[in-house]
């Protein structure tokens, strides 16, 4: 039998960070629901993926109490979404591979709803190094800067911003960049490999940050597939102007997939 490639969307939180200093929208517009040219963040991340036929769906999961998935995703074929998040990605990402009721030999991809920018290029490279190797691997880009880490902010001095005290960063160090990639999604592994990987860190209570973490605390070693600068992750408010600088006018097309 044939095995599934299953794409999931983690799509439970709100994104604080991309909240516009004062803002007082009540609740916020979860990030992955703010337009870019027109459409949900979310719409365009799901329609990037729907790109490559060889994914068979595509599962967004959202937080129960979530109002905007269904219209957000209207209309868009080969996908579904479930009410399946948890207070975390690592818990929105068990709970969903949970849900799909895969085969532990079946692929999972997981990508961000941030990234919406991910090109047809980026995720075919993704898939087809890892169907050909057999082995569980990420987009990533090597580290481009000169990296810094700051020192103990408990140790410098407060400055004066109008009338709070801010704590200005200091550099306490340059860190050697050799070998560093900063990490993208989708990230793509065994459905029972991925999951063995988040149920074991729950049960540590382990931080995991993205996918591969949970498979490198097991000693697996994921491929690193290059990404692409178009790749990068919405953040700060002022990446959705910069989002839209990249995305192309016409809404992106999904291919009808498989059957």
């Amino acid at each position: 039998m044939e095995k599934k490639l299953i794409a999931i969307v983690p799509a439970a939180g709100i994104g604080a960070r991309a909240q516009a200093a004062g803002s007082d929208a009540r609740p916020p517009l979860p990030k992955q629901y703010r337009p870019l040219k027109g459409e949900p963040m979310l719409r365009w991340a799901v329609k990037a993926l729907l790109r490559d036929p060889r994914i068979h769906q595509v599962r967004v999961a959202v937080a129960p109490q979530d109002t905007w998935a269904e219209a957000a995703l209207s209309g868009l074929p080969r996908t579904v979404w479930r009410a399946c998040g948890g207070p975390s990605r690592a818990d929105t990402v068990r709970a969903a591979i949970e849900d799909a009721g895969l085969r532990p030999d079946d692929w999972v991809l997981v990508h961000d709803a941030a990234r919406p920018g991910l090109p047809a290029g980026a995720l075919a490279r993704l898939l087809d190094h890892c169907l050909a190797l057999d082995a569980g691997g990420l987009l990533a880009l090597p580290v481009a800067d000169t990296v810094k880490r700051a020192a103990d902010v408990a140790n410098l001095p407060a400055a004066t911003d109008g009338d709070a005290l801010t704590v200005v960063p200091h550099a306490e160090a340059t860190v050697p960049r050799d070998g560093l990639w900063l990490a993208q999604t989708p990230q793509m592994f065994p459905a029972g490999l991925l999951l063995a990987a988040l149920r074991q860190a729950a049960v540590d209570s382990a931080e995991i940050t993205d996918e591969a973490s949970a498979l490198e605390r097991l000693g697996y070693q994921p491929c690193l597939v290059p990404g692409s600068a178009r790749n990068f992750k919405v953040t700060w408010p002022e990446d959705f102007d910069l989002m839209e600088k990249w995305l192309p006018d016409s809404p992106i097309s999904a291919s009808t997939g498989p059957e």
